[in-house]
């Protein structure tokens, strides 16, 4: 029996390759978040203060995508063997978490509004929701990369969207009241973003719970990796086979492989990693190889055993053996 530890490729996460873009996404985002509450403050717009409690979120999201990374960076320890990988799974749901109670605050606040909607100044609101739009567009340009490889941006990028779709729809909703004095848009527009929202952000909480509950990465196949595993000369049987993510780019996977001759174990080993890695990008892997089933303890029987034992009763013994007594007078 034989077993190997897959270590290769450094420790970096995909988020770790953003983490520039990520930190100008948070600065920007910072900065405008300042100029929004004074915007609102000056112009007494309840709609800008609301959008820029949208964009403290943004804000935080983004500052915990950023500790999330930075935690990712540790090395592993002897209470967490693998590192602080899962920190970024956990910072992805958070910020899904965190998406799903804005968009139902959104809807909430939109009802709120169709019932009674508020007076709204729509100049000052619109010269400053063209400005957030600007800065959200070029926070998007910089994370949409890293959003297609991380789980972690993947957050971050939507929070970042829901709140372009924020300041498109104060847009919206600012030239329509502007040019035909209908309050409702805001409330109607607000609604309808946070309707879009909603299933985007369940869709990424849905991701983040698959990996924490080690399920199979959706790009993988695990009846594809048995097969190829069954390729390499020398393998007749796997099982025990389990595939996980630790986060975003990095899968590992554990299996017992059946080899015909334990001699050549170390090729088969070999062949199987390098399989492994070129084929489904799987850098971690533990193999366990085994050959057969054989038992630890084997008793040997003396050769009269080998015959069927008598299974007559004690009653019935007693009888056979009354029948072999010779008959006395």
């Amino acid at each position: 029996m034989s077993s190997a530890h897959l270590h290769r490729g450094e420790r970096r996460t995909a988020a770790d390759r953003y983490v520039r873009p990520l930190a100008w996404t948070l600065g920007l985002s910072g900065g405008f978040l300042l100029i929004e509450v004074m915007g609102a403050l000056w112009t007494g717009s309840l709609a800008l203060l609301a959008d820029a409690g949208h964009m403290l979120i943004d804000v935080g999201g983004l500052s915990l995508s950023l500790l999330a990374v930075w935690f990712a960076r540790k090395p592993p320890t002897l209470a967490n063997t693998y590192g602080y990988f899962r920190m970024e799974i956990l910072a992805a749901l958070a910020n899904g978490v965190i998406l799903f109670v804005v968009a139902g605050y959104i809807l909430f606040e939109a009802l709120s509004r169709v019932l009674d909607p508020p007076p709204i100044l729509a100049g000052p609101m619109l010269i400053i929701a063209v400005s957030g739009l600007g800065v959200n567009l070029l926070g998007m340009w910089l994370l949409h990369r890293g959003a297609r490889e991380s789980l972690n941006l993947q957050g971050a990028y939507l929070e970042v969207l829901s709140d372009a779709l924020g300041s498109i729809g104060v847009i919206l909703a600012a030239v329509i009241i502007q040019t035909t004095g209908f309050y409702l848009a805001d409330p109607v527009i607000s609604a309808a973003i946070g309707f879009w929202i909603l299933p985007r952000t369940w869709g990424l909480m849905r991701q983040a719970v698959h990996i924490l509950m080690e399920g199979v990465p959706p790009h993988l196949d695990i009846r594809d990796i048995e097969a190829a595993m069954l390729e390499i000369q020398g393998v007749q049987a796997v099982h025990d086979l389990h595939v996980w993510t630790l986060t975003s780019g990095k899968e590992s996977m554990s299996a017992h492989v059946d080899v015909a001759d334990m001699t050549d174990r170390q090729q088969i080993l070999v062949n199987l990693q390098r399989m492994l890695r070129d084929r489904f990008m799987i850098e971690h892997a533990t193999l366990q190889l085994e050959s057969g089933y054989t038992p630890l303890l084997q008793l040997r029987l003396p050769p009269e055993w080998s015959q069927a034992p008598d299974v007559s009763t004690p009653h019935q013994q007693g009888a056979t053996d009354k029948e072999s007594m010779p008959e006395q007078d």
